[in-house]
């Protein structure tokens, strides 16, 4: 219940008390109060959802009565606001925000950065509900000049869900972050490698990784996948590899066993003859080593432990980040080499037999800005390109929804248009035309 109070005035005032000389009521004997003439003449009080007595002071009567009766709607409705809770800094609701909410650890890191070099540099020290929709308008403004369409998308993130935690909170009443527009990205489609590029990647591999990259484009495990893949995760009679944790590679600590990216990246994926002959002659060439390395793949027991990890370093260690790009970036290149000389003798051959037409060879380069996850993706494109529909595709790639599948890869997928004509046909081509005959 929220109440308008008279500060200047006594509620209750004595039979000797002498009535107020620059105030009157009509319905009321007004004696001044010790507060009168100092300050706002007019108080609500109430109590919050918690018990506790707050109160606020307005000049004009009307005022407080008007105020009085959309506290008492918001106590009722459970939309209550303190005002006073505002005057906590951003940085204190996103912190405790950050702290609480259940992130993978790299996910963390990546948060703890954002906020420390993009958002609290701005709104770290505000009073959260000082914060305007024009206020964040202007941060995504200013972050668009030095941020990627969809890095400023994630960045983002780290400024709405602290606030929306507010206003679930009773923080603030409403998010600031409510109409604010992001700059348009063009999400650019997804090109597979060519067949010819994965191979000569293949072959321009170090003999310690051959068997990896191969496994790569032959099941389209993530990377983090294929360092944390240890024997006991290859069935050769079955043929298929089973995905059930992964290398994760802190940039503050040491590798580590972790869980898979989501629930549904623990799957098990059928494998090629070729693949798994390759696997056995990798490991009969570097046999699998006992590591020893921290698993957190059960975050509520963590443990140390020995495991054989068929893809481990020179150094009988877990493949770092760091490290595995210099190890690409070198198979890169080489590959490049190999299809840049198989293509001029390609040439030259068709030079010699006359420039047939229709059989000019065509240059296959592996892109500047390929990695292994493009092994992935081609992985998905052999999928596709062989009529397996959505459920399957993301049933092999573990992603968490089909649509996610459809978003990378829909255009990938071949039409259908004959197949459409020709089903419509089917069902309603026997019906007879409705346009009248024409006329002699």
């Amino acid at each position: 219940m929220a109440e308008v109070y008279d500060r200047w005035h006594k509620s209750r005032p004595g039979k000797d008390d002498k009535p107020c000389p620059e105030h009157t009521s009509k319905t009321r004997k007004l004696v001044p109060s010790g507060e009168h003439g100092k300050g706002k003449r007019w108080q609500v009080r109430w109590r919050d959802a918690s018990g506790k007595q707050r109160k606020e002071n307005f000049d004009k009567r009307a005022a407080a009565e008007t105020r009085a009766a959309t506290v008492k709607a918001d106590l009722d409705r459970g939309l209550y606001v303190d005002p006073a809770a505002g005057k906590e800094s951003f940085r204190a609701v996103a912190e405790r925000w950050r702290t609480s909410a259940v992130h993978r650890p790299t996910t963390a890191s990546r948060v703890e950065r954002g906020l420390r070099n993009h958002v609290y540099p701005t709104f770290g020290d505000r009073p959260v509900a000082s914060i305007r929709t024009s206020d964040i308008q202007a941060w995504v403004k200013d972050r668009a000049q030095v941020l990627a369409p969809s890095t400023l998308e994630v960045t983002y993130a780290y400024v709405v869900t602290p606030l929306r935690t507010a206003v679930r909170d009773r923080i603030i009443a409403s998010n600031p972050c409510d109409g604010v527009r992001l700059p348009r990205q063009r999400k650019a489609e997804i090109v597979p490698l060519h067949a010819d590029a994965v191979r000569a990647l293949i072959d321009a591999s170090p003999a310690r990784y051959r068997a990896l990259f191969l496994l790569a484009a032959s099941s389209g495990l993530r990377q983090g996948e294929l360092f944390g893949l240890e024997v006991d995760g290859v069935d050769f009679l079955r043929r298929e590899v089973t995905v059930r944790q992964q290398i994760i590679d802190p940039e503050d600590g040491e590798p580590y066993l972790g869980e898979p990216k989501t629930h549904e990246s623990y799957r098990t994926v059928p494998l090629t003859k070729a693949a798994v002959d390759a696997l056995a002659v990798h490991l009969e060439r570097f046999p699998a080593p006992e590591v020893r390395i921290e698993d957190r793949t059960d975050p509520r027991k963590p443990k140390q432990r020995t495991a054989r990890l068929i893809f481990p370093n020179q150094d009988r260690k877990p493949v770092r980040r760091g490290a595995w790009a210099h190890v690409w970036r070198r198979a890169r290149q080489n590959a490049n080499k190999a299809l840049a000389a198989a293509y001029e003798q390609a040439l030259a051959a068709w030079v010699r037999r006359g420039k047939p037409e229709g059989a000019e060879p065509v240059r296959v380069e592996v892109p500047d800005g390929a990695s292994l996850h493009d092994l992935r993706h081609f992985y998905a494109s052999l999928l596709i390109k062989h009529r397996e529909n959505v459920k399957t595709v993301q049933k092999r790639l573990g992603h968490a929804k089909p649509s996610i599948t459809l978003d990378t890869y829909t255009h990938l997928w071949p039409d259908e248009e004959d197949t459409t004509r020709a089903a419509v046909e089917a069902a309603l081509g026997d019906v007879p035309p409705l346009c009248p005959a024409r006329s002699a």
